[in-house]
């Protein structure tokens, strides 16, 4: 299940408006096929990887899948569930039950009606493969990655607003990287005012990945851009299951103060700034120790120069 939860990172996020799922089958220990939710949501990752056998292929086998198989119908296509079982498989192991309300338990009913043995692992690392399709399905709202770049002590520009560069290029490529596996990137208004920033992937052979731009502002939406006035908002935007968040300060501080953060990636330059702008504004923290026990490391690496970590926010 480990290895199907990293290979359904290739789905992410061009598998959008559907859940990017990943499926191996396993016979006698080894790999005979795999599969992933394909670009615009079809195939799904089990009938791309039945797909590659032959009509008796899997007969007997395992399937590994990070979600429970479909079991509605689509004029796209026939239900995983329908597939897998004419497919005959002796086990099918899932990662996480579907919530969508289409397949919840009827994809596991209707195989075990064919006589094939369900495992229902509860996997966390199957549960963040599929985080932003979760976040959408149980909570209504996409999963949200703020990212800050900031100086050791913890300044993201100079006094005077001066911000192009604090980290190297390996980091800022890495930004990139991370912006081409979301569907939409917010920033404030002060940001947008400042910087005039892109917000696209400018990585050689990624350029067609780049994200939707959102702002976070009262004032009228740009061409292209689409204007939210309040974080909390973010559950009405169209078909984003990932939402990376670029700050500024303010808009950092508020998504962070109304709890909307799922993931925080940090990039720290070996610089000091000193009387410079605060990576963060206020979080109306009253006591200290309300501080702890919200955030565990899920990744630390080196960048160049540069240090990267990141943070899962702990529910």
């Amino acid at each position: 299940m480990a290895a199907a939860s990293r290979l359904a990172a290739r789905a992410r996020p061009l598998s959008r408006p559907n859940p990017g799922v990943a499926a191996l089958v396993v016979r006698d220990g080894k790999l005979i096929a795999r599969g992933w939710t394909q670009v615009g949501g079809r195939p799904h990752a089990e009938a791309q990887a039945l797909a590659m056998l032959d009509r008796n292929g899997a007969k007997g086998a395992d399937i590994y899948s990070t979600l429970e198989p479909c079991a509605h119908k689509s004029p796209r296509g026939p239900s995983c569930a329908d597939l897998i079982a004419e497919a005959g498989p002796a086990r099918v192991v899932i990662g996480v039950k579907d919530p969508d309300p289409r397949t919840a338990g009827a994809g596991i009913a209707r195989l075990t009606d064919a006589g094939i043995a369900v495992e229902v692992l509860s996997d966390a690392g199957a549960q963040q493969s599929l985080a932003g399709y979760l976040n959408c399905q149980v909570i209504g709202r996409p999963y949200v990655t703020l990212k800050l770049a900031m100086s050791i002590d913890g300044c993201i520009a100079l006094a005077d607003g001066t911000s192009q560069w604090i980290t190297g290029d390996i980091a800022r490529a890495h930004v990139h990287a991370q912006r081409a596996r979301n569907d939409a990137i917010l920033v404030g208004g002060g940001t947008w005012r400042t910087d005039n920033p892109r917000l696209n992937v400018r990585l050689p052979g990624l350029a067609d990945r780049s994200p939707a731009r959102v702002l976070l502002t009262s004032g009228a939406a740009p061409d292209g851009v689409t204007v939210i006035t309040q974080p909390d908002q973010i559950g009405t935007l169209d078909a984003v299951q990932y939402l990376y968040v670029e700050g500024g300060a303010q808009t950092a501080a508020s998504f962070l103060t109304d709890d909307l953060v799922d993931e925080l990636h940090i990039y720290r330059a070996p610089v000091v700034i000193g009387d410079g702008l605060r990576a963060l504004s206020g979080l109306g923290l009253n006591k200290l120790e309300d501080a702890h026990g919200r955030w565990r490391i899920s990744d630390q690496r080196q960048l160049g120069s540069d240090s990267f970590t990141a943070y899962l926010r702990k529910r």
